[in-house]
């Protein structure tokens, strides 16, 4: 962040690399660089101590026993999922459900909604940058049906063609699912919008949030959708732990998506009766200490301020696309307007996974690859990018380490 950018804010970015003890860390000998955050962000000691609390002085199964430990335990539970739909803008804690990511959150909504109101010949209105977790649930859900996936095109720039969107929404669209954020171009869609479209043709809307949520405050209530994915591991909180949250209507409405210990009211060799939403689709042992760890990352996004952590984040990603673009044979990926913090690039004569060895060996840690965007790589004409992704504790300094990583990488390969 610019010195006028940071008083500006009061953001205090030496305060939060320290609360960061893994930024400590080298690799291959260097400082490391860690610019990979779009696949998994890491973890500050909030987190880290919400966590550790539950294991030390309170841990416990959930919702089975009366015991002190078990109390604890359900207690510090709840109370996350409280502060969840707080962070998500929801009507009610009743419509966070708590599963291992967004994967698993849009792996639900297609089987359960799928088998709900998906029938032969309808279809399921998806974007052409969605990532693999929506798109192929999507698939799966359609060919149980006989429906079948359309997805809208993308521009050149990168952006949802709506003109396109608006075409190929008809009578036999019965849901549609959008990334909110792209975790490959940082694209960002215009969720309410898209919602307001589907609505008027009846559809129900998804919209994956994975990389949404650690840049930009989510009020499900504002954007129309009818379910939406968080992820705990992109916003700065554990693995194994997202949300999702979905309307109490619907969420009654549709079955569960898995049988087990703690979803049910009664079960019988006759037949099972289910218990109400959350608890109808949180079967088994949950991640247990994983909502505290996620509740203590959306406290500490918050108690930075979004704004703060929205400029610092754009000015690391206008500087990496100003020093990138002064490389010679370097091609940004996807140049929306007002884009998240996220850098795909390809470099004339690098292949990306050899740029990404010689990164890591300068100690600046990246993503090479297709991103789980295949269909977006294809779009493009590309097999693969180079991905930086900003977050909250980068800094100016990596970002031009990231450049002469390059640098090097291309006089290596050029001669």
């Amino acid at each position: 962040m610019t010195p006028d950018v940071a008083a500006a804010t009061g953001y205090d970015l030496e305060r939060v690399r320290r609360d960061f003890p893994i930024l400590s860390e080298e690799v291959h000998g260097r400082p490391v660089a860690y610019l990979d955050n779009a696949a998994s962000a890491q973890k500050p000691l909030a987190v880290l101590d919400a966590m550790d609390r539950i294991h030390r002085t309170g841990y416990s199964n959930i919702h089975r026993a009366v015991h002190e430990f078990a109390q604890r335990a359900t207690d510090a539970y709840e109370t996350a999922r409280r502060r969840m739909a707080a962070f998500l803008g929801a009507d009610s804690h009743e419509e966070v459900v708590f599963l291992r990511g967004a994967t698993e959150a849009l792996n639900l909504v297609a089987s359960c909604l799928g088998r709900h109101v998906l029938r032969a010949g309808d279809e399921v209105l998806l974007t052409g940058m969605e990532h693999h977790s929506n798109i192929v649930p999507w698939q799966m859900a359609c060919e149980a049906a006989g429906a079948r996936v359309v997805a809208a095109p993308v521009t050149e720039r990168g952006e949802l063609d709506l003109d396109a969107f608006r075409g190929l929404l008809g009578d036999r669209t019965r849901i549609v699912s959008v990334v909110h954020v792209s975790n490959t171009m940082g694209t960002v869609n215009p969720v309410a919008e898209i919602a307001r479209l589907a609505r008027e043709r009846g559809a129900f809307v998804c919209v994956d949030g994975a990389q949404a949520a650690p840049h930009r405050p989510i009020r499900v209530d504002e954007l129309g959708c009818d379910f939406y994915a968080v992820s705990g591991h992109k916003m700065y909180g554990p693995s194994g732990i997202g949300v999702l949250w979905g309307r109490r209507r619907l969420l009654e409405a549709i079955p569960p998506y898995q049988g087990g210990g703690d979803m049910i009211r009664s079960v019988r060799f006759s037949g099972t009766t289910y218990a109400d939403p959350p608890a109808k689709f949180e079967a088994g042992t949950p991640h247990i200490t994983g909502p505290a760890g996620l509740a203590a990352a959306a406290d500490y996004l918050e108690d930075l301020g979004f704004d703060a952590v929205a400029a610092h984040e754009e000015a690391l990603r206008a500087l990496a696309e100003e020093l990138l673009l002064q490389i010679p044979g370097v091609r940004i990926l996807g140049t929306a307007p007002g884009k998240a913090a996220v850098v795909s690039f390809l470099v004339d004569g690098v292949h990306p996974h050899d740029l990404g060895t010689i990164l890591d060996h300068e100690g600046v840690a990246v993503r090479a690859g297709h991103h789980c965007t295949q269909p977006l790589m294809e779009r493009f004409g590309v097999p693969a990018t180079t991905r930086a992704s900003f977050g909250l504790y980068n800094t100016r300094a990596e970002v031009e380490r990231l450049a002469a990583g390059v640098r090097t990488a291309i006089g290596v390969f050029r001669g």
